[in-house]
């Protein structure tokens, strides 16, 4: 057969055959093992090679699907497996340098306009030559062929945006990449390196790496770049850069270029023969080349920075940085701001300024990171070169400012950090420009605006030149400016800056920036401001400073020297003196006319500004400081006379400040909220003094808090604010409520005991109506921090001393429950004057709900019953016929919201008035109709709130007072009528989370009312026995003929909930009572009827057909407590068998047992997935454990129940959290199990877990079972063990200790380490070394913790996983130091070892890292208190472990010096090692400063010496007294 196809290179050759036939024949030939060609690959790429070179060269003439096919056949051909092997196996394919050209041909022509064609098969063959060395060969051997390869690549990426073919071409560029990577480095000839990549590779590269880093490709989509290739190709790029432009090779060629052209033209001859890279680099750079302008701009800007920074990265070090710094200014030359000051260039767009001031924020990043400029060295040795440059950028900036960006901000905070001296010629403008008169309102500009700011103050802070700081302020802002164009001098990014630092001022400083600003205000503004508008608005910004200059000072004490004191009374009397009576005078005395209207509002704001600072300032001082005598009288102490009540300002009759009323009431504004805190702090001066109780004191403090609250009613009643940054200096028209309302909530304490009952209900209303009425409108992400209406009522009503403001708490709750009967009043849909007769409460508004409840509750005798009967009798009638409310959606929702208001309250504490009227409120809600807007989780929404809201009344103190409006049995009747009513609507599943939670909360609410029943004793056989009598018509109806049709699950599960706390709360009291010898006949009768019940519901259930899926809770609880009634009712007490009862009842209630026995058995794994679930399986698991009588014959109910145990423990679709969550509920049936079982099931249960920790089952990967086993042992060690029992578990105890042992070494084998595994399993030594403490006897099997303790991983461990292995390791080491000392000792090298690697380990995760935030350290700071803790164990065995002192803190020295540790961290380990230096004696010490290494050395020395300073000297004294 091998001859017939020996002929097919001759017909592939052949001019008569058909290109479809030889692509056929060529196919074949490939494919089949048949035909046989002497080197039949090389033969067919060959002929695949010459068609196509031939083809392109216009010597063959082939349609274009044929080219296409034969590049998809040479790309089959190289990505073929028999290929690959032949090359593996040695076998030599040439792949001939005419393909790998027409592929660069070909790849070059894609990158050109038009449509590309078979651009996928090119680059599939170009991936597999790059992807396979032995094919790569032949582009490694011709460099040059990379370099074109790898350019065109890059300019094709630039061109092209389609997402496939830009996928599949960032493949190949990844890979050329790599390829010329791996020839750069081998490249010996740095000249040739660096023309390749200036002369081929500079310009597409950073093209490319520019629309990488812009996101082109990596948007969301098919077929689009993936992240990390994106990332890798960029890093790829700039080891490109790095080895051909910045090699060290090259660094004299940069040293001739940059340092010796300083020296003048002598050497200029020179230089034309010397490479100049820094030039060529540029020239690149600024040549556009194939860019368009625009993107040609942007990428200049993109890579000015990276070239710098990979300049830095090549050539920084001690003694270069003149160097480093020469090439800063070729390169910001680059840019487009650079020729700005020489008018080259046309005004850059918003966009441009953003891109260039990020690249100049960069560089300068760079120079300041870096250590690039030193201030002394470039003044002494370079001439100030530097300097210069700064200065010229700093000139740039401020000529050019760009107050909405926020690099343009921390570029000048960056020169600022640099050299002051940078921006200080230019200190006014720059003020200006960045503070006085910028106009910033976006969050991060501000925030950028703020920390230049307190760059700006904290430097001349440090300099101490902070008055000649303020000068230059002062300047700007007294300077002629268009005033009302001007932003707020203080709002709170710049006052923060200066209140950061006046904290730091002396007294002195402080003192003579207050009074350069007092003169500044009388010389330049005071005199000329009558009717000039402009120096009103300047007066106002100079008393905005001083305010936040007064307010933010350091007061003065008593410890104060008495100079300054003097000079501080003297300028708080000047300051009153010559500037606030003027300014007051003036404002008393205006000029006329319409226009000067803002003239009169801003010198008022201004006036009244200064004198709320100055007396707020006046009391504080006299308060702090004794010696200083306040100019407005006596504060404290003294008595307060008729004539003498205190005035808002000393010196100015009561009859002006009427007048300044008047002013400021035209104008919403600073001066209004100012007097309203002039007339607060004047409150706060007459109740400190000692007749402030007088008649006239009492009523002007009832004047001045009306006219506080007065003062902002109407603006707080349009409701048109803005948020308000707590700043004073920007309250205006839109701030002013905020403030206003802000001010009266602040000082609620001091306003209300003088408020009239009407202004306490106003506050009330305005307190509620703010309020957020949802979740959704509390908080909005990325909101500033300002203050709100909404945020300032929050605080009020989260205060825990809102309830104690019982004025204002009793009107709020007040105004909330008439908020909440209007929406119900709008529901009603018959006759309002009817239902006002029958629920006459719900009509009742104010405060005369209140007062009609007290009334009430004064009647007492037939009156008080009468009344408790009739409330009963008309809701009952109204439930069971048609409740006359009907709630839509809308209505709803609104009720929601003022629900969750009333959540917030603490309802647990209300007077009894309004518990009773909450209480009746919130029933009339809950048994309200719903109307069919309303969808079935809404409504469930609705009454899950209004039950849990009645049940967290019923928790509260007054809680007994509901009885004595209702009966507890008219209450159960009432609210299970109307729910058994509603349920009918509800479309949920039974086991649905809503429906679960409901069904939780009214049961929860139904045994509260219970217990209350039984505490207070309130005729509980005659409230018991109608529950009773109602629960069984309920179930009647349920079970008659007619219901059968029309069935009602969720309503059965209502009834099944209330029978089931009706037996929990009826049984204990039963029982206790037959104890104690007193139960009357009737009680046990009732739980009898109430079991029966239960039993007829539960036997109801099941008759209906069995819950699909599993069991739900509430079934399997009602199971439970009916078995525990049962059980209760035949012996009294738990753990005895059932009585047999001769009623008929037994046998299917048995049956009844058994089934639900089994069904929990089999479902157990699924029911762990809900907590709840698998408690009430565990509760009826333990009660059936306890009857014996109900056991199944022929099975072992001990066995049965251990085998589900471990099938859920075992179970690997059961999360580790969820095993953590149902352990306590396991604990509890496993307790009773070892309680009833007998030694031989015990036996099982060893047997078991050994097995499970039998070390094959690492081999096997067995996870669950080993698992399993582990948390049986932990469970078993949770269990009080007694008897043969624990004589058993000891005995296997060095077993399971050596199982461990070795589940860990093999766990922690694993890559990474099963954590998963180790977790668990030291946890469960640590409980057995301590439970073992007196019985494990062997020292070796103790011993073996260690070689557990030394393999777990600690290291490349993330920080929640860290501080979960290091607890329980250090769990594991504490367990042995306190409870096996004689093996810790004995094995002390094992223990240190241990112990060490702790330590260090708390040291490698609490190292100051470069970069990163500090979120993980609170884990770090909790472990290295665990070993500080360990140190002072370790110290108290003082004479064993002496010896081991000095190498302890060796060990600690030793690698600390390794490492810069956070100071909390450091502080906390030296704590423990001062504790181990106590132990250590002189010649220990001496020892140590021997022996260390040097460096070692020199951190000891600073250890030991702090040791003696912080902790030895507190002990110095104590030896003295001691014997």
């Amino acid at each position: 057969m091998a001859a017939i196809y020996s002929g097919i290179s001759l017909k592939l050759k052949s001019n008569t055959t058909s290109w479809e036939n030889k692509l056929k024949l060529a196919h074949f030939a490939w494919i089949s093992h048949q035909c046989v060609l002497p080197n039949k690959e090389q033969v067919l790429l060959d002929w695949a090679r010459q068609s196509l070179v031939a083809f392109y060269k216009k010597k063959l003439e082939l349609q274009e699907d044929i080219v296409e096919r034969l590049w998809i056949y040479i790309d089959n051909i190289l990505r073929s497996k028999t290929l690959q092997n032949l090359l593996k196996n040695g076998k030599t394919i040439n792949l001939q340098i005419s393909l790998v050209k027409i592929i660069n041909e070909r790849i070059a022509e894609f990158s050109l306009p038009g449509s590309p064609r078979n651009i996928n098969a090119v680059l599939s063959c170009c991936q597999t030559i790059l992807s396979t060395p032995a094919l790569a060969a032949t582009y490694t051997a011709r460099q040059e062929l990379t370099v074109a390869l790898l350019s065109q690549l890059c300019w094709l990426a630039c061109r092209q945006s389609e997402g496939a073919v830009a996928a599949q071409l960032f493949e190949v560029i990844h890979l050329a990449l790599g390829r010329y990577l791996s020839i750069q480095q081998q490249q010996v000839n740095p000249r040739r390196a660096f023309g390749e990549v200036t002369g081929h590779l500079l310009q597409p590269c950073l093209v490319l790496r520019h629309l990488l880093l812009g996101g082109t490709w990596t948007q969301a989509g098919q077929g689009q770049l993936r992240q990390g290739l994106s990332r890798d190709v960029r890093s790829q790029i700039e080891a490109v850069l790095r080895g051909g432009v910045f090699q060290p090779e090259l660094l004299s060629s940069y040293k001739e270029e940059l340092l010796d052209q300083q020296q003048g033209d002598a050497k200029m001859g020179v230089m034309k023969n010397l490479l100049a890279p820094m030039d060529t680099v540029i020239a690149r750079l600024a040549d556009a080349g194939h860019c368009e302008p625009s993107l040609h701009a942007a990428v200049v800007a993109s890579s000015v920075a990276l070239l710098y920074k990979l300049f830095l990265d090549s050539y920084f070090k001690e003694g270069a940085q003149l160097l480093c710094f020469q090439a800063l200014p070729r390169l910001f030359g680059c840019l487009r701001i650079s020729h700005l000051p020489e008018g080259q260039m046309q005004a850059l767009s918003t966009s441009d300024w953003t891109a260039e001031l990020l690249v100049v924020e960069q560089l300068l990043t760079s120079v300041a990171d870096s250590n690039v400029y030193n201030i002394a060295a470039d003044r002494i040795r370079h001439g100030e070169a530097q300097f210069r440059f700064y200065r010229r950028l700093a000139e740039l900036l401020i000529n050019h400012p760009q107050a909405p960006l926020p690099a343009w901000f921390r570029c000048l905070k960056i020169l600022m950090s640099l050299n002051h001296l940078i921006l200080e010629p230019d200190l006014d403008d720059l003020l200006a420009s960045t503070w006085i008169d910028a106009e910033v309102t976006e969050f991060r500009t501000k925030r950028a605006q703020e920390a230049l700011i307190g760059t700006l103050f904290q430097t001349y802070v440090k300099l101490r030149q902070v008055p000649r700081l303020f000068e230059e302020i002062l300047g700007v802002i007294c300077r002629p400016a268009a005033e009302s164009l001007r932003q707020p001098v203080l709002a709170s990014g710049p006052s923060a800056a200066l209140r950061q630092c006046l904290l730091e001022l002396s007294p002195s400083q402080v003192l003579d920036t207050w009074t350069l600003v007092l003169d500044k205000f009388q010389t330049l503004v005071l005199p000329h401001l009558r009717g000039d508008t402009d120096m009103a608005l300047k007066s106002l910004s100079l008393s905005s400073l001083l305010h936040c200059i007064l307010f933010n000072m350091r007061s003065l004490d008593s410890s104060t020297p008495l100079p300054v004191i003097r000079r501080t009374q003297c300028t708080m009397e000047g300051m009153l003196r010559e500037l606030v009576r003027p300014l007051l005078a003036l404002l008393l005395d205006p000029p006329r006319g319409p226009e000067l209207e803002l003239w009169l509002q801003k010198v008022g704001d201004s006036v009244l500004l200064l004198s709320h600072t100055w007396a707020q300032v006046d009391a504080m001082l006299s308060l702090n400081c004794s010696q200083y005598q306040p100019v407005s009288g006596t504060l404290a102490g003294g008595a307060l006379e008729t004539s003498s009540l205190p005035l808002p300002l000393p010196g100015v009759k009561a009859q002006h400040w009427k007048k300044i009323e008047k002013l400021t009431a035209r104008f919403d504004s600073l001066g209004r909220y100012c007097l309203e805190q002039l007339y607060l702090q004047k409150m706060k001066r007459t109740l400190m003094q000692t007749g402030f109780q007088s008649e006239e004191a009492l009523h002007t403090l009832r004047c001045d808090a009306a006219y506080i609250l007065a003062s902002g009613r109407k603006r707080l009643d349009q409701r048109a604010t803005a948020s308000w940054d707590g700043q004073v200096g920007t309250v205006n028209a839109l701030t002013y409520p905020v403030a206003h309302w802000h001010l009266i909530v602040s000082n609620l304490t001091i306003l209300l005991p003088y408020l009239c009952a009407d202004d306490v209900r106003y506050l009330a209303s305005v307190l509620l109506r703010t309020l957020p009425m949802s979740r959704a409108q509390e908080f909005s992400a990325g909101e500033e921090p300002n203050i709100t209406l909404e945020k300032a009522s929050q605080a009020v009503l989260h205060s825990p001393f809102f309830p104690e403001m019982q004025a204002l708490h009793s009107a709020f709750l007040t105004c909330i429950a008439a908020r909440c009967a209007d929406v119900l009043c709008s529901g009603i849909q018959s006759d309002p004057g009817l239902l006002r007769q029958q629920l006459p409460w719900l009509f009742e508004k104010g405060c005369m709900a209140v007062t009609q409840w007290e009334k009430r509750f004064a009647e007492v005798g037939p009156a008080g019953e009468e009344l408790r009967g009739e409330i009963a009798r008309n809701l009952l009638s109204l439930v069971k016929s048609d409740f006359p409310i009907q709630l839509e959606g809308e209505q709803l929702e609104n009720i929601l919201g003022l629900l969750d208001i009333v959540s917030a309250l603490r309802l647990d504490s209300l007077l009894t008035p309004h518990h009773v009227h909450y209480f009746l409120l919130l029933l009339a809600m809950a048994i309200s109709k719903l109307g069919s807007s309303c969808s079935s989780s809404l409504m469930l929404k609705f009454l899950t709130t209004c039950y849990w809201l009645l049940g967290y009344l019923q928790r509260g103190r007054s809680a007994r007072a509901v009885l004595k409006v209702m009966y507890a049995s008219d209450i159960f009747e009432i609210v299970l009528t109307s729910l058994l009513k509603a349920s009918s609507r509800f479309l949920t599943d039974l086991d649905g989370p809503c429906w679960l939670e409901f069904l939780q909360v009214v049961g929860t609410f139904l045994e509260q009312l219970m217990q209350m029943l039984i505490q207070v004793k309130l005729s509980l056989v005659l409230n018991f026995g109608k529950i009773i009598t109602f629960l069984s018509r309920m179930d009647t109806e349920a079970t008659s003929g007619t219901q059968l049709e029309n069935e009602n699950p969720l309503g059965q599960q209502l009834l099944l909930v209330s029978l089931t706390k009706l037996c929990q709360v009826l049984g204990p009291v039963v029982r206790k009572r037959k104890q104690q010898h007193e139960a009357p006949d009737a009680l046990p009768e009732l739980l009898r009827q109430a079991v029966l019940q239960t039993g007829g519901v539960l036997q109801l259930c099941l008759a209906r057909g069995a819950p699909s899926g599993c069991l739900p809770a509430a079934f399997v609880l009602s199971v439970s407590t009916l078995l525990e009634a049962d059980v209760g009712q035949g012996c009294g007490h738990r753990g005895t068998e059932i009585s047999q009862v001769t009623d008929g009842v037994q046998l299917p209630r048995t049956a009844l047992y058994q089934g639900v026995y089994s069904r929990i058995l089999s479902e157990l794994p699924a029911l762990a997935e809900s907590t709840p679930s698998f408690q009430a399986a565990m509760q009826f698991l333990t009660q059936f454990l306890l009857a014996p009588d109900l056991h199944p014959k022929k099975e072992s109910v001990f066995a049965s129940m251990f085998h589900s145990m471990r099938k859920v423990l075992a179970d690997p679709a059961i999360p580790s959290q969820v095993i953590q969550d149902i352990k306590p509920h396991l604990r509890v049936l496993v307790t009773h199990m070892l309680e009833v079982g007998t030694t031989e099931d015990f036996r099982v249960v060893m047997r078991s877990i050994l097995q499970g920790l039998d070390v094959s089952n690492a081999w096997k990967a067995d996870l669950p079972a080993i698992l399993s086993a582990v948390t049986l042992t932990k469970l078993l060690l949770s269990c009080p063990l007694e008897g043969e029992n624990a004589r058993l578990f000891w005995q296997v105890c060095p077993q399971v200790i050596t199982a461990l042992t070795l589940q860990s070494r093999e766990a922690c084998r694993e890559q990474p380490a099963a954590l998963g595994v180790v977790g668990p399993i030291l946890d469960v030594l640590a409980v057995l070394l301590r439970r073992g403490e007196h019985t494990i006897s062997n020292p070796h099997h103790v011993s073996l913790a260690f070689s557990v303790l030394l393999t777990v991983p600690l290291d490349h461990l993330k920080p929640p996983e860290y501080g979960s292995i290091f607890l329980k390791v250090h769990n594991v080491l504490f367990s042995i130091l306190q409870c096996h000392p004689k093996v810790m000792l004995r094995a002390s090298p094992s223990f240190l070892s241990c112990f060490n690697r702790l330590v260090f380990s708390v040291m490698h995760e609490g190292r100051q890292k470069d970069k990163g935030s500090t979120d993980d350290l609170p884990v770090v700071l909790e472990c290295a208190r665990l070993v500080a803790r360990m140190y002072s164990h370790i110290a108290l065995q003082v004479e064993e472990l002496t010896v081991f002192s000095p190498f302890l803190v060796a060990q600690y020295v030793s690698e600390v010096q390794k490492v810069t540790l956070y100071p909390a961290v450091k502080s906390l380990l030296q704590e423990g090692i001062y504790l181990l230096l106590d132990l250590c004696i002189e010649s220990d010490v001496q020892f140590l400063r021997v022996s260390l290494q040097p460096g070692a050395r020199d951190v000891f020395k600073e250890l030991h010496s702090d040791y003696l300073k912080h902790h030895r000297g507190k002990h110095e004294g104590e030896p003295r007294y001691t014997v």
